[in-house]
């Protein structure tokens, strides 16, 4: 029991205990070596920009949140749409997998001038970067999650004469979403970057109401302290979508699936 608290309370504050450490040498490298703050600013620098600029960097944190998780919400919709259509036709997964793995291993960076230049609605140009980058593992993942049902309860469904909607709708579907939320965690983390690198190629072209362009605009006029902090805010963002998408699958999947039930040791 004793053994336990202590392994609940580490959790949570081992991880506070290394950040404030590395924090704490990283004010401490800056004070003995006098490095000027215009080659590498010490953290209390870093959140005093943070609060003097948030004028600033609030509202271009909105908007970087806002294109990721629009983004993140239309991967959703095309992964498991098109995931669902490849469960249903072997016919539609050899034609369109294909194109889906070349999406994804094309580096974003390379696409996203071609994509500026075919769509002239900036903000439609972002969503497709950070979706392109986004929809893979929700994809990927579900797929898998379609094709891992019990063979046992599969041949229960088809023996009762379920038709094929039935057992995607009562059997794949459930057995799917461990995979497909699985899946979501890492593509939140991916639909932030795809937002960031969008906006990194949009920002040269006048877009300037992301994070990714305010570390530009900061970098051009050498105000590390304020590219530092833009880059907490982009940190904090990642940690937060990651923390908010597991609290979802651990809620969704703590009552049933072995990957999240607590058992007595």
């Amino acid at each position: 029991m004793r053994r336990k608290r202590a392994e609940k309370i580490g959790r949570w504050l081992m991880p506070v205990l290394a950040l404030v450490i590395a924090l704490v040498l990283w004010d401490r490298v800056v004070a003995w070596y006098k490095i000027p703050h215009y080659i590498l600013p010490s953290p209390g620098l870093v959140l005093q920009t943070l609060v003097k600029d948030w004028a600033i960097l609030g509202p271009a944190a909105l908007v970087t949140m806002k294109i990721t998780l629009m983004a993140l919400a239309v991967a959703i919709i095309g992964g498991v749409g098109l995931a669902v259509l490849f469960s249903l036709s072997r016919w539609a997964e050899m034609s369109f997998y294909p194109f889906a793995v070349i999406l994804q291993v094309t580096p974003v960076v390379a696409i996203a001038p071609l994509i500026f230049i075919y769509v002239e609605n900036k903000m439609a140009g972002l969503l497709l970067c950070a979706w392109i980058v986004a929809f893979f593992p929700i994809l990927s993942n579900t797929t898998l999650g379609l094709r891992s049902v019990d063979h046992n309860l599969s041949d229960l469904y088809r023996i009762y004469g379920a038709n094929r909607w039935q057992r995607l709708i009562h059997l794949q579907l459930p057995s799917a979403l461990p995979y497909f939320l699985g899946g979501l965690r890492i593509a939140g983390g991916l639909s932030l970057i795809g937002a960031v690198v969008a906006e990194y190629v949009a920002g040269t072209g006048g877009i300037g109401s992301g994070l990714a362009f305010r570390i530009l605009e900061a970098s051009y006029r050498l105000n590390i302290p304020r590219m530092f902090a833009a880059l907490v805010l982009i940190a904090l963002l990642g940690v937060m979508i990651f923390a908010v998408l597991s609290l979802i699958s651990h809620l969704a999947l703590r009552k049933w699936h072995e990957s999240a039930i607590k058992r007595e040791m």
